[in-house]
């Protein structure tokens, strides 16, 4: 059974990593769920490096409980009218980290131009050998100078 129950206070999100973007805390649910852990991402930008494109990257952070490793799986997504179309899609499996480059997993997608779009990413968190949930964390949406 896979089993995840949500904390929704930010206050602990906050105090827990220090004010980042797009928290997720999982607590647990059973003697053998999940434990808890945190699901995040940073808000899409341009990225620095050429050529230009949408990115973004993902990352958890252990808090308690088992699982050591985590496969990280983030779309990137653009707003096209009311819709939100997913235009890249990326995974790795990860240790706990804090988003440094070794502990997080990028998503990119090249810009076509510089039309100003909506921008979010999706990410979910599955910890490898322990069952969870199959909840996903959205960042929050940005306009970004990328159209694709």
């Amino acid at each position: 059974m896979r089993m995840r129950t949500f904390i929704t206070s930010a206050a602990l999100a906050t105090a827990l990593l220090g004010g980042s973007v797009a928290p997720a805390v999982a607590a647990p649910a059973a003697a053998n769920g999940p434990g808890v852990f945190i699901t995040n991402g940073d808000r899409v930008h341009i990225s620095s490096t050429p050529p230009r494109t949408a990115s973004a990257h993902a990352w958890w952070t252990h808090v308690s409980g088992p699982g050591t490793k985590a496969k990280v799986t983030i779309w990137l997504q653009m707003k096209s009218g009311t819709k939100w179309h997913s235009v890249a899609k990326n995974a790795k499996n990860l240790k706990s980290g804090n988003g440094g480059s070794a502990r997080r997993v990028v998503a990119r997608k090249k810009c076509a131009n510089q039309n100003k779009r909506q921008w979010r990413t999706m990410i979910d968190v599955d910890l490898i050998g322990v069952a969870d949930s199959p909840e996903k964390v959205y960042t929050k949406s940005v306009t970004v100078k990328c159209g694709v």
